[in-house]
């Protein structure tokens, strides 16, 4: 049976941090092949990626990896927990998983503490939890202090919850708890320390401080490995670069004002009548930010509501999301190594379609969930391409080529 190391990721640019974690993941692991559960167009805290997602599979491809598997945008633009848990769904389709993840503090059995009791949710912790969010605190704030409370050990946890990455592997734990999956966790301590720190000398920054770095037209060179870097620099010179959401400013507007009130409190994330205070600000509103500033408060915070802006987008309602916990997700491969075809070659799980070719999966796979789950795929790219300076065409889906390295 082959050994395969698993990470979930966005790569928003792949960068020397993540070049790291994965060759410390391999040295630690020692697996027969690498593969990477990768975001598409569109990010988890409702943003664009900076390049394409075949871009990115190139990119990763280069530096290191077997096979890349789009996570379905229905997911990777989720909350925390349906992204993690929709990638473990498709690492349910593969044997002897082990899925490393980098979190900032690098111990696998205190972000476990978290994981349980989130998975097993005890009456005291219930409690808590309603009393902070009886507060008007947004829900992560509520459940953050909630188990402060809970674990009663504020030295100890307190800087765990509060960083993004410790709080997506606690995510992952959980959702290896809910689906009793068979897939072993292990975490690497990040080493990047974000923007405000910015080690040019060690060649370490964050993928949000390179995106801002690239915004401002400054060098990215020595923050990136030379394969990524060259493919970033390949989609700048193409004007193929998107920055942020906000290239998409008319567009949801747009969409905002023409959706009525029903349809929008049907978008996924959409609770107790948000929908009111979106199409005010969507009426009143001629820029992405102020409009995001119009809907944002205590109770709902700035990712969530670029979330709701891309499910408007994108026609992502609550049903997509509630049949996404349904069924076995797809895999949908974007690359493969020529080491990887081996491993593509043992993938045969009737319970989880292998697409390479998204024409044959539509024409063949009768499963209707599925279908739409992969339409939104398609929509995405066909939106995402719009933020281009130019050449942005439509359903690449169909005419991208599997990527080969």
């Amino acid at each position: 049976m082959s050994k395969i190391l698993a990470v979930i990721s966005e790569y928003n640019p792949f960068h020397n941090g993540h070049l790291y974690h994965l060759q410390k993941s391999k040295k630690m692991i020692d697996p027969d092949y690498s593969i990477c559960i990768m975001s598409g167009n569109f990010c988890q805290r409702g943003d664009t990626s900076i390049m394409d997602k075949w871009s990115k599979t190139d990119a990763a491809l280069k530096c290191g990896f077997d096979i890349i598997i789009e996570l379905p945008v229905v997911y990777s633009i989720s909350s925390a927990e349906n992204f993690a848990e929709g990638a473990l769904k498709i690492l349910e389709a593969f044997d002897d998983v082990t899925l490393s993840f980098g979190s900032e503090c690098g111990n696998l059995d205190t972000l476990n503490n978290i994981a349980d009791v989130l998975y097993n949710e005890p009456k005291e912790y219930q409690t808590i939890l309603s009393h902070e969010l009886s507060k008007g605190l947004s829900y992560p704030k509520a459940r953050e202090n909630a188990l402060l409370i809970y674990l009663n050990d504020v030295r100890k946890y307190a800087n765990v919850l509060s960083n993004p990455n410790n709080i997506l592997g606690i995510e992952y734990l959980k959702a290896i708890k809910k689906l009793k999956s068979n897939v072993i966790p292990f975490t690497i301590k990040r080493i990047d320390e974000g923007y405000n720190s910015l080690k040019v000398k060690d060649r370490l920054a964050s993928a949000t401080a390179i995106r801002n770095l690239v915004k401002n037209n400054e060098d990215v060179k020595k923050l990136m490995p030379t394969p990524s870097f060259n493919i970033l620099l390949e989609n700048i010179n193409n004007g193929k670069i998107l920055n942020d959401i906000s290239v998409f400013e008319k567009e949801i507007i747009y969409t905002l004002r023409k959706m009525s009130l029903s349809e929008i409190a049907e978008l996924q994330d959409v609770t107790e009548g948000l929908e009111n205070a979106i199409k005010q600000a969507a009426n009143t509103c001629n820029t992405l930010e102020d409009l995001i500033n119009s809907i944002k408060s205590k109770r709902y915070t700035r990712s969530r509501i670029q979330r709701i802006l891309l499910y408007s987008i994108l026609n992502i309602t609550k049903k997509d999301i509630q049949n996404s916990y349904k069924v076995k997700p797809y895999i949908r491969i974007l690359g493969v190594s020529n080491r990887g075809k081996l491993l593509l070659s043992q993938l045969n799980n009737p319970k989880y379609p292998v697409i390479t070719s998204v024409k044959k999966f539509m024409d063949s796979n009768n499963n209707k969930v599925l279908k739409s789950m992969i339409e939104k795929d398609i929509l995405a790219s066909n939106i995402y391409t719009l933020g281009y300076e130019y050449d942005s065409k439509a359903n690449l889906d169909y005419t991208k080529k599997l990527i080969i390295t």
